[in-house]
């Protein structure tokens, strides 16, 4: 810890790691110090994002709020913002940022905002349109739990994200060994709790909008395409932008509009995840913070939204862009995400990488694992092996991209001896 921010305009950035890494730019852009508090456990931090301290100008590891107001303290900087990076401190933003006296969304509801129980209590309280659910603090009572609410049902963290740990239980017998179940979160902090609610079919859709004094804006609406009309528990195969003459666009964006006024959301970006079954919306989860892969790359590529800069200005009391201007698209966006959907094996190589770079509106390709590792089954975005950003002038255009890029890479795997 350092004493040299006396008196310092600074602006404190909760797990600004991955996507989020934007917001030290803006910060310092400013002129301002970058004061990033990370929460997660500093082995996960260090192993996950080994160079993450890169651009701070002082980094605070830190899990609880009493360690994180006490590091804040011994700076004693003049913190003019409090900005979630990541999902798993988006709670603690906004409390932080009322203790300060800051914008932010309020420390009433932060911690319904991330715990998926609590939101789920909120919601229900507010008449809000979810899953039955039940909470379970033993694995041992998720069988019990899913006879409960009916299958099929799934299993999930009550603080996890990005599926990690998400588990679908399509009968009874599917929650008689839950030997496999994962213990710790995508933060890498042990599960303390999981969400055990009716599995809801339908299309699901993510919605992002952003909010300056209570006046929600929307940005656009994602879809979580599926090969085919199977229940499935990882949600990620294709995203594809939808367009606003979509027939459930308007549905989506009404519920939305109810989601973020329940939970107290005011100010900044949000990416709420929702299902539209028999013509109704239907809560999965609300994120009061930017979303990540691939929404962050298409709007800085295509796009007037520079989503850090003006996530950033919401927290520092400014009026965001777009609050007086909307959105400017210059086509459509989605991406694949090329899986591993049998069992863990070692990769022998991926057919058509040469290919791929080379097809109309490809922007990204990045690719995790190398001829000789072992590829573990997907069930996570962490655990995804090639992830491919596409765009196009128009709707069906894009689906004929993402089309063609399947067509064009193949994993060749071979079984772990």
């Amino acid at each position: 810890m350092t004493s040299s921010l006396i008196g310092t305009p600074a602006v404190v950035l909760m797990d600004p790691v991955g996507a989020s890494i934007g917001f030290k730019f803006q910060v310092a852009e400013r002129g301002m110090a970058v004061v990033s508090v990370y929460t997660m456990p500093r082995e996960h931090v260090q192993t996950r994002w080994p160079d993450h301290t890169v651009g701070d100008t002082v980094s605070i590891y830190a899990a609880e709020l009493g360690e994180i107001r006490a590091g804040l303290a011994e700076l004693g900087a003049d913190i003019r913002a409090v900005v979630p990076g990541f999902d798993v401190a988006v709670d603690k933003a906004d409390t932080l940022a009322e203790e300060f006296g800051l914008p932010g969304n309020g420390a009433r509801l932060a911690l319904a905002r991330r715990d998926k129980f609590l939101m789920r209590e909120i919601a229900a309280q507010a008449g809000v349109r979810i899953p039955r659910y039940v909470l379970v603090e033993d694995a041992t009572g998720i069988a019990r739990a899913a006879d409960v609410v009916g299958f099929p049902a799934f299993v999930k963290q009550t603080t996890g994200a990005a599926s990690h740990g998400t588990r679908l239980l399509s009968r009874p017998q599917d929650a008689e060994d839950l030997s496999a179940l994962h213990r710790t979160d995508h933060f890498g902090r042990p599960v303390q709790a999981w969400l055990v609610e009716q599995y809801v079919r339908g299309r699901e859709l993510g919605v992002n909008f952003f909010s300056h004094d209570g006046a929600h804006h929307v940005v656009d609406i994602w879809e979580y395409r599926q090969p085919d009309d199977r229940d499935y528990s990882f949600p990620y195969w294709d995203w594809a932008q939808i367009p606003p003459d979509d027939p459930d666009w308007q549905t989506a964006v009404d519920y939305v509009r109810l989601v973020l006024d329940t939970f107290g959301v005011r100010i900044g970006p949000s990416h709420t995840e929702i299902k539209i079954s028999a013509g109704e919306a239907c809560l999965i989860e609300l994120g009061a913070r930017l979303p990540a892969y691939p929404m962050i790359d298409a709007w800085i590529a295509h796009s007037d939204l520079d989503p850090h800069r003006q996530a950033l200005a919401c927290r520092l009391g400014e009026v965001p862009k777009i609050a007086t201007a909307p959105v400017k698209l210059d086509g459509f966006c989605g991406a694949n995400a090329i899986r591993n959907d049998g069992p863990a094996g070692r990769l022998v190589e991926i057919h058509g990488l040469d290919k791929v770079e080379l097809l109309p509106g490809v922007d990204k390709v990045v690719v995790e694992y190398k001829a000789g590792d072992i590829v573990p089954t997907t069930d996570s975005i962490r655990t995804i092996p090639v992830k491919v950003s596409v765009s196009a002038p128009d709707y069906q255009e894009l689906l004929q991209r993402l089309a063609a890029v399947r067509d064009t890479v193949e994993l060749v795997m071979e079984p772990v001896r």
